[in-house]
C-alpha cells in the first residue's frame, strides 16, 4: 500500500481521531517538576497542566540554546552539556474529582510549596524569588 493509497489516508486519520479521543478522556499528568544540575546542585522548579509537554519543551528549548526564561540554567547547559542535568517529576496533582476547579490555583499552590521547600533561588537554583518574598 502507498502513501497515496485512500486506504493509508484513512487508516491514519483514524488512528489521529483515536488519539484525540483517548488524550479528551484521558489527560496528561500535571504537577510539578525539577531540572537538576548535578555538577553544580542548582535546581529550577516548574509547574505544568501537561508535564511530559513541559519537560520536553525545556529539554528542547536547552538543547536548541533558546531557553530565555532562565539565561543562567541556558548558560550552565552550554558548560556542563545535557549529561550534567536530571529531569525529575517531583509532584502529579491528581485529577479534579469535581468538575469546575480552579486547576492552575492548585497548582500554583504545589508549585509554591515545591518553591518554599527546595528555595531554588540565588547560588541554589535558578528560579527568581517570587514578589511576596522579596518586598518582606
Amino acid at each position: 500500500m502507498s502513501s497515496n493509497d485512500p486506504g493509508a489516508r484513512r487508516g491514519s486519520s483514524t488512528r489521529r481521531a483515536e488519539l484525540k479521543q483517548n488524550y479528551k478522556e484521558k489527560p496528561p499528568p500535571m504537577g510539578v517538576f525539577v531540572v537538576r544540575n548535578r555538577a553544580n546542585g542548582k535546581v529550577m522548579v516548574g509547574s505544568s497542566l501537561n508535564l511530559p509537554g513541559a519537560l520536553n519543551r525545556v529539554r528542547f528549548e536547552l538543547t536548541t540554546g533558546m531557553h530565555r526564561t532562565y539565561p543562567a540554567l541556558q548558560e550552565d547547559w552550554q558548560h556542563h552539556g545535557a549529561d550534567a542535568f536530571s529531569f525529575e517529576v517531583l509532584d502529579v496533582l491528581p485529577p479534579p474529582e469535581e468538575p469546575g476547579a480552579d486547576l492552575k490555583e492548585e497548582l500554583r499552590v504545589l508549585e509554591s510549596l515545591w518553591l518554599e521547600r527546595l528555595r531554588p533561588y540565588g547560588e541554589a537554583g535558578y528560579n527568581t524569588l517570587p514578589d511576596e518574598v522579596t518586598a518582606r
